[in-house]
């Protein structure tokens, strides 16, 4: 069924347009070797040889829409530096707009620079502010939302902190997509965690989780627990909890319940979990749009979370490769 449904909504997938909106990131990669030590200190020397960005945060999951079939409208914010200009160039070499992207002049691209050698991390630099945006900049990411709600088919809030998602923002943001019939699904941090009431769907991971209730999970039971109090301090439709290699946990609230289901990991071999939460909510929301329903939905995010792990760095899901592990392996 998941088969049939998937690729007869992915058909017209092209149509949909989804929205994201949070905090935009530069991945820059620098590729080395390491062969001494260093006559300055005791540390090694790495010696670059090439480097590559990619775009990170709600940059990514735009990609990750992109390369599924629909239409990514991103919203956020970049500095007037460098780093800025590198990131506008990978997102017009991907083919994305760029119209929602507000240039500052006080704060710097939010970038994290992997340093690797012989397949080794060896350390991650990150260049960033955490300072919450200003009213002019809150308002122009509203009037572009007021402007262009009527096309969305979902809102993604990808929240990591870096301060684009203000309290107020938030709030704002779900009451118009709200009136409007517009779906919002939401990639949280530990900041926001509880701001984001009456949504479509909530996505933490496990961690996540207990660092918001301050409260480490021994069990099923206790994960059920919180899972289940959280839904009713936020009063989202479907809470989705991702887990790493135990899976996705899956709520649904109805009238007079909760169902449950979990969903185990499809992953085959692990290389890097970078990104596998951006993979999710982008799955997510187009599986959404082209008509499945929200337990398929996250059976096929499942999928694609198994695949990009199993790949070096972070990288994109494309929807040509996840139809084709469908079809085998359904």
């Amino acid at each position: 069924m998941i088969k049939t449904n998937i690729e007869k909504g992915f058909k017209e997938i092209s149509g949909k347009n989804i929205c994201v909106i949070g905090d935009i990131m530069l991945d820059i990669y620098l590729f080395g070797d390491v062969a001494r030590i260093s006559p300055e200190a005791p540390v090694q020397v790495f010696e670059q040889k090439t480097s590559t960005s990619k775009l990170g945060g709600a940059a990514n999951v735009a990609l990750n829409i992109k390369t599924l079939g629909a239409n990514p409208y991103l919203l956020g914010i970049i500095g007037e530096d460098n780093n800025g200009e590198k990131l506008l160039e990978e997102m017009n070499k991907e083919g994305l707009i760029t119209d929602g992207i507000i240039k500052v002049k006080d704060r710097p691209t939010t970038s994290k620079t992997r340093v690797i050698a012989a397949s080794h991390h060896l350390i991650r630099i990150d260049t960033e502010s955490k300072k919450e945006l200003n009213i002019n900049e809150e308002e122009i990411i509203e009037q572009f939302l007021k402007k262009n709600i009527k096309l969305f088919d979902s809102i993604i809030l990808e929240d990591y902190n870096k301060g684009v998602l203000t309290k107020q923002l938030i709030r704002k943001i779900i009451e118009l997509a709200n009136k409007n019939g517009v779906k919002i699904l939401v990639d949280p941090k530990f900041d926001n965690f509880f701001e984001y009431k009456n949504v479509f769907l909530f996505k933490p991971n496990l961690k996540e989780l207990e660092d918001a209730f301050g409260r480490k999970t021994k069990n099923d039971n206790d994960i059920n627990e919180l899972c289940i109090k959280l839904i009713e301090m936020i009063n989202c439709d479907n809470l989705v909890l991702t887990m790493g290699e135990a899976g996705i946990k899956l709520f649904i609230k109805t009238k007079d319940k909760i169902q449950q289901e979990t969903i185990k990991t499809r992953a085959r071999k692990v290389a890097d979990v970078s990104g596998a939460g951006d993979t999710v909510i982008s799955t997510l929301s187009v599986c959404l749009a082209a008509g499945l329903n929200i337990k398929d939905a996250v059976t096929v995010s499942n999928i694609a979370a198994g695949l990009v792990v199993e790949e070096v760095g972070i990288v994109p899901i494309h929807k040509e490769n996840l139809l084709a592990y469908i079809k085998n392996d359904y």
